[in-house]
Order: C-alpha cells, then structure tokens, then sequence
C-alpha cells in the first residue's frame, strides 16, 4: 500500500505504527478493514453519545440532504436552524435567550469571546480582562488556545496569544484559594468574562470539581458584573449525569457553548447561547454594532436536522435511564481501584470515569501514554489515556460486560506500568 498524505491530528507520525484503517461504524464499535472490532472507550473523541450511526439520525441527515444542503445564513433562514434555535431554548438553563451557529467547539467559544469583549464594548463600559482555570481547553484557534493552559500544545504559538488572568484549580481542600482568586481578579471590574469548563476539566487531565465551587464562582461573577461563559462543548449532553453540568449546580451562566454531543456526534455543528442583555448590546440602528462572525458553514441545514433528530432522541427514548445506569456502572467499576496504591487518584462525574496511574512521569507526554494506547488497541479498545491518566467516556449504549472488559483491561495496564518501573 502507498503511503499515506494524511497529515493526522495530535499524530506523530515519526513515531506512530500504521494507522489503522475503520470500514464502518455501528453501536459502541469501530469495525476495522480486517474485520477487528475496536469498543469506542471515548465516544470517538468525546462525541458520539447514543452510539454510531443511530437510525433516527442517519435518517434525519438523509432525508435533508433530498432538499436542502449549505445555505448562506447571512440574511437567508431555514427551517431546521429555526425549529432547532427554539428547540435549544427550551433546553437550556433559563435566560438563555439567543442562538449563535457555529461548526465546532472551538468556533462556539470564540465566539462567546468576541461576544463578551462586544457586550461591553457596545454598552459603553469597555472590559479588556478574560479569567480563566489552571489546566483548562477550550479550543485550538488563537483566542481558544489563549484562555487555555499554556504548554506543549500551544508553545510556538505564544506571541499570538493575549494574556489572561488565571485562578488555580479548585483542588480538594484548596477550593477557597480559587474563589478568593477570582474575587481578586473582578474586584477592579476589569474581567469581561470567566470562563470554565463546568465540573470536568477534559483535556486538562479529566479534574473534577464539586457543583458547589461553580455556582460559588457564578455568585462573584455576578457580583462584579463578569460575564460567566460555561464551555459545555464536552461535558454537555449527558456527559456528567444531567443534560448540562451547570444544572447540577443551579446556575445559568450568561453565555453557554455547545457542540460534540450536539448531533449525537454524528456531524459537526456548534452553538453558542447568550442571554437577551448580551443580544441587545449589539441590536442598534447603528450597523458598527452589528456582531461581525461567520463561518461558511454556520447552521448547515443538514447538521441542525441531524441536532433536532438527537433532542427527539433524548424526548423519545429513555436517555436519562442510560446515562444513570453508565453513571452508576462507572462509580462501581471506580471503586475497584479506589484503595490501589497503582493509582494516584481514581475520580468519576457522571459517566466520565478517570485512573491516574501512580508514576514519576506525569502530564500529557509521559512515556507510558503511547504504551497505553497501544496496549488498549492491541486488545480491540479504543482508549487514548491523557499521559498517565486513562479515562473512560464511552457512548451511552456500552454495556455492563463492555465496561467490565475495560476495567479488567485498565488493571492489566496497571500492571503493565508497576513491571515498568
């Protein structure tokens, strides 16, 4: 076979063994060209949530396609942008007003950047100062990677990047040295915007955090005026036990972004929701404060349709009872190795479990990561362990004995590191 011109992401490819190669999709699975069956430990990364190729979405797309495909979203709508825009409102923590299209979690947190900044821009209080958590992501463009932790990923890009103003994560009793962080920050009423990922740090090593701390931050942002943005790109949609993690703390943030789960995971689509207030700081006779975003593919009629045909899911079918069942499977499995001196800290929110092996090389370019990996797919699972850090985020349609096979896969691993050492 000719090699490859595919250039990967987050790939190596001075290092990394053929890739394999997936013929088709369906379930909790990826079927290889040699007819290998891999389990999808994380949801392809973070996206698929009912699993592959769901019948109602697949129709959804293919039934759209008969009629509609790219339409220009600059002074022309659509039905499916519509009813999915009403739909998402309903949804939503209450106050979210407004629905700004993007195509993916990257574009929908810029955007909720650009909105911050232009709110008080347009309101005739200019606010410069963005806030952000210590080990956060939120995207690889410019100003995602900007409000993000700063590090391998983005290291040749610093000169592009604007500064920010970082609290510390809320670690297990240190949580009072965050809030007084960020008390600190918006006391000058300078903070445009805080923005966190809400309960669950992904790419920043899967940290946990307690609802009680993120509606503590929402009190002081509200107190100074700081507009709180929840990045629920990837803990949104069932991720974390409910259908957005600021309900399990009581909170509306001023600004929501969504994306991944967004169409089942089945095609790229994001969306940002912003409250009336925001909405009205733009909404002037005055075309200068008109809100200057766009992407070519903003509201796709054909991923707005495959969006609408996942809330019919999550209306008709028992999610809720899935993502309680995985919720519960995962804190039992958790509990396997909560006493094992192999792991540093064994955590789970929802259906995001996480073991961080105990090693002297830790973060994201620990050695053991790519040993992981390939340990993981030597045995048909597909799991990508953030350095030293497995983690499980599978779709909400894995079973009992798929998880059961992955833990016994996890505490093989486990051994696999002590033999290292």
């Amino acid at each position: 076979m000719s090699r490859s011109a595919v250039w990967h992401p987050f790939t190596q490819h001075a290092v990394e063994p053929a890739l394999p190669k997936v013929v088709r999709t369906e379930g909790a699975y990826l079927q290889r060209d040699d007819g290998r069956r891999i389990l999808d430990a994380i949801s392809s990364w973070w996206v698929v949530t009912h699993g592959h190729r769901h019948p109602a979405i697949v129709e959804a797309i293919r039934s759209t396609a008969e009629t509609l495909d790219q339409i220009i979203f600059a002074g022309l709508t659509h039905a499916p942008a519509e009813e999915l825009a009403s739909a998402l409102i309903g949804l939503a923590p209450k106050g979210l007003d407004w629905v700004f299209y993007s195509d993916s979690g990257s574009t929908s947190v810029e955007v909720a950047l650009k909105m911050a900044l232009g709110y008080f821009r347009n309101i005739g209080a200019p606010r410069s100062r963005i806030v952000v958590m210590e080990s956060s992501y939120h995207g690889d463009t410019i100003g995602t990677m900007s409000v993000g932790a700063r590090g391998v990923f983005n290291a040749a890009y610093e000169p592009l990047l604007f500064d920010v103003d970082t609290i510390p994560f809320p670690a297990n009793g240190r949580e009072q040295e965050t809030l007084d962080a960020f008390e600190a920050f918006s006391r000058d009423r300078k903070a445009a915007a805080l923005i966190v990922e809400p309960l669950v740090l992904g790419a920043g090593g899967m940290r946990m955090y307690s609802p009680s701390i993120l509606a503590e931050l929402k009190r002081i942002a509200e107190a100074s005026g700081t507009l709180f943005i929840a990045d629920e790109v990837m803990t949104g949609w069932g991720r974390t036990g409910t259908l957005f993690a600021c309900e399990q703390a009581g909170i509306a943030p001023d600004i929501l972004c969504t994306s991944k789960g967004l169409t089942g995971g089945a095609i790229p689509l994001a969306a940002t929701l912003a409250t009336n207030a925001i909405f009205l700081a733009f909404y002037s006779p005055d075309r200068s404060r008109t809100f200057f975003h766009s992407s070519s593919y903003t509201a796709n009629p054909i991923a707005c349709a495959a969006a609408l045909a996942n809330i019919a899911i999550w209306r008709d079918e028992p999610v809720i009872e899935r993502v309680t069942t995985l919720t519960q499977l995962q804190a039992e499995g958790a509990r396997r190795f909560a006493e094992d001196s192999r792991f540093a800290d064994v955590r789970v929110t929802g259906t995001i479990a996480a073991f961080e092996l105990a090693v002297a090389n830790s973060g994201y370019l620990a050695e053991i990561g790519p040993k992981l990996r390939a340990f993981f797919l030597e045995r048909d699972l597909l799991v990508r362990p953030l350095g030293n850090v497995i983690y499980l985020l599978p779709p909400y349609c894995v079973s009992a004995s798929e998880l059961g096979r992955l833990h016994d896969a996890i505490d093989q691993a486990a051994d696999l590191v002590g033999q290292a050492r």
